[in-house]
């Protein structure tokens, strides 16, 4: 069987400019996003203001991270202490953490055999909460246009999280471009890499004075570009905690230059992802997710599913594969491993009673293996890999 050489976990370079901007910043020592001048408005205030007509979105603050990024934004539109607020079961564990950390309680709903959130299980739990938190986990898009018409019919405010599917559209509007307010991530293994941060856009004035000041502004509130009136946040000021989380001028200075490669890079990864989509669809046996129409993703990541594989027999696929250089993620363990948990071990949530069952998205996750598509990766890369999987799935069911 052959193997397969290249790290999973190796990014490209940054671009030559963030390497510049971040040596100049480092030789003058002014990392802190307020040190700046007349003159120069810093990398983190100028970072805000092109991410914000990328998205296509009147304000953007840069935080620390996506995580914190879904803390303040729920704190911001309102989220309160002891709030239901419905998020996807399938999800990782920064965004029942977010709520958690609000005070407010976890209402997880059911995922579909296609790693969307469960229309019929959302509406059904509609009742018990006046927030939605949804995840486009793995950068799968849920139908857009029925959850818009669910939140406005019930008056519920939509957070959306964008930690894994920037650049993705649903028709004519920016994943993003539906909740009161979105956040997306620029971890390493997203589509912007800082290393660690967050970013939230959002049109409502109020939301993003408030998330600035939550982010730890001080009084410094109108160094800020892609932000509301000067006057609104004065006033909102001594009545706005400080939970410092604030990006730094050198990450951001790092993700400034990555913004104008974006569209191109997202082109790169699906270039990767259908020959990797196209190389499983035609293995005996493997399912992967079905998408909308109105859905044009972006194929960082891919997903598949062996519906008629035992636990076993997916842990079996995912250690021959790691022999073979292949690195699967798979949902269905038990515990936590890595970066991957399912809803059940969130044991916090529960305080120690069972969690409420759902079915949907055990089944979903049971046979569910997940793979990185890095852009280290050529199109010769992608084709070897589906091989080493092939050969793999025949030994496993031999």
């Amino acid at each position: 069987m052959k193997r397969f050489q290249k790290s999973f976990l190796k990014q490209e370079p940054l671009p030559q400019r963030s390497i510049e901007w971040v040596n100049e910043i480092m030789t003058t020592g002014r990392l802190h996003r307020y040190d700046v001048t007349d003159d120069d408005p810093g990398h983190a205030a100028l970072l805000e203001q092109e991410f914000a007509a990328y998205q296509g979105s009147r304000f953007c603050l840069a935080v620390a991270s996506c995580g914190y990024a879904l803390y303040i934004a729920m704190l911001a539109a309102g989220v309160k202490p002891k709030d239901g607020v419905l998020c996807n079961a399938f999800t990782l564990a920064p965004v029942p953490g977010a709520i958690n950390n609000c005070g407010a309680k976890p209402l997880l709903v059911e995922t579909t055999r296609d790693l969307t959130i469960d229309l019929d299980d959302l509406r059904a739990k509609c009742g018990q909460a006046k927030f939605l938190l949804l995840s486009h986990m793995r950068g799968h898009l849920s139908d857009m246009d029925a959850i818009r018409d669910i939140c406005t019919e019930l008056s519920i405010t939509l957070i959306e999280d964008c930690a894994h599917s920037l650049g993705a559209w649903w028709g004519g509007k920016r994943s993003g471009g539906f909740g009161e307010v979105s956040c997306f991530s620029s971890q390493s293994y997203k589509h912007l890499n800082s290393g660690e941060g967050g970013l939230l856009v959002t049109d409502n004035e109020d939301i993003m004075a408030k998330a600035i000041l939550l982010s730890g502004s001080y009084m410094m509130f109108d160094r800020h570009l892609a932000a509301p009136d000067k006057h609104r946040m004065a006033e909102l000021a001594t009545m706005t905690p400080n939970y410092s989380g604030r990006m730094d001028n050198m990450r951001a200075a790092a993700l400034r230059a990555q913004i104008p490669n974006l569209d191109v890079n997202c082109a790169r990864w699906n270039q990767r992802y259908e020959v990797l989509k196209e190389g499983l669809q035609a293995i005996a046996g493997v399912r992967l997710p079905n998408r909308f129409a109105e859905e044009r993703y972006v194929g960082s990541s891919i997903q598949f599913c062996l519906p008629d594989y035992s636990q076993d027999q997916m842990t079996a696929v995912v250690q021959s594969c790691a022999e073979q250089g292949i690195e699967l993620k798979y949902f269905g363990y038990d515990e936590p491993r890595g970066y991957t948990s399912r809803f059940d071990s969130w044991r916090y949530l529960h305080h120690g009673v069972q969690p409420e069952t759902l079915p949907g998205t055990i089944q979903a996750l049971a046979t569910l293996l997940d793979m990185r598509v890095p852009l280290t990766f050529d199109i010769e890369d992608c084709h070897l890999i589906v091989e080493i999987i092939a050969d793999v799935l025949r030994q496993v069911d031999a």
